[in-house]
């Protein structure tokens, strides 16, 4: 028969794949220099500089200078310390003020919001994970208001919040992607190999793919954003 309150590894180890926002965390059982948001704001200096995968326990108690076993009295594991870090950026994407303009307090959040994932390009390739942290809730929230507003319902309202998001998160993540080994001459190549054959490639040409100096990251993400608004099922008042 098992003491009370104990687990076997088993357990413990179901205890830690389940996200931080979903379990009841105690608080540390003694005095600690470290608190959760020392600990976060680290971790997000260290994605910025390393993304996902240059994040360790270690380089992360190393940066603080505390052991790594000083980390675990306030996280279990490296997915806690993403799942705050993505939270915690999420901050930093202003909520507008709620106004009679549905479709403008969506492009103002969506906007706001693929400009934070841009100053942190680790943050689009985390979204699969559970996103219930207060931050990006209050978001999902205001970003479903606006569209409730609109007249959106039910399956519109689910769908329309799926394809703004996946569009924000696929913009981020491209442009990111992009934008970290950036070198100019990667886009004159392959402009030029799709202009060396302009028989095979007649309408692609003629659009300005891959043209950088013809159409900016900007105004491509903006126009679409316009596009899914405007092709957005709705009842204006």
């Amino acid at each position: 028969m098992k003491a009370a309150g104990s687990k076997t590894p088993d357990e413990r180890r179901a205890d830690e794949i389940i996200s931080i926002w979903l379990r009841d965390e105690a608080s540390p059982s003694r005095p600690s220099p470290l608190t959760r948001e020392r600990i976060v704001n680290e971790a997000v200096k260290l994605l910025d500089q390393h993304g996902v995968n240059g994040l360790t326990m270690r380089r992360l108690a190393e940066g603080m200078d505390v052991t790594a076993t000083a980390l675990y009295w306030h996280v279990r594991i490296k997915e806690d310390v993403l799942d705050l870090a993505l939270d915690h950026i999420f901050g930093e994407v202003p909520i507008p003020d709620s106004t009679a303009d549905w479709r403008g307090d969506v492009r103002r959040l969506v906007r706001n919001w693929r400009a934070v994932m841009l100053r942190h390009p680790w943050a689009p390739s985390l979204i699969g994970r559970p996103v219930l942290g207060p931050r990006v809730l209050a978001r999902t929230e205001y970003l479903q208001s606006a569209l409730v507003r609109g007249g959106l319902t039910d399956l519109d309202l689910a769908v329309s919040t799926r394809l703004l998001a996946n569009y924000v998160i696929g913009a981020a993540l491209t442009e990111g992607v992009s934008r970290q080994g950036a070198d100019p001459r990667t886009s004159d190549i392959a402009r030029r190999h799709i202009t060396r054959d302009s028989a095979a490639y007649p309408v692609i040409n003629a659009s300005g793919h891959l043209d950088t100096g013809r159409w900016n990251d900007d105004d491509l993400f903006d126009r679409g954003l316009d596009a899914i608004l405007a092709g957005l099922p709705h009842r204006d008042a």
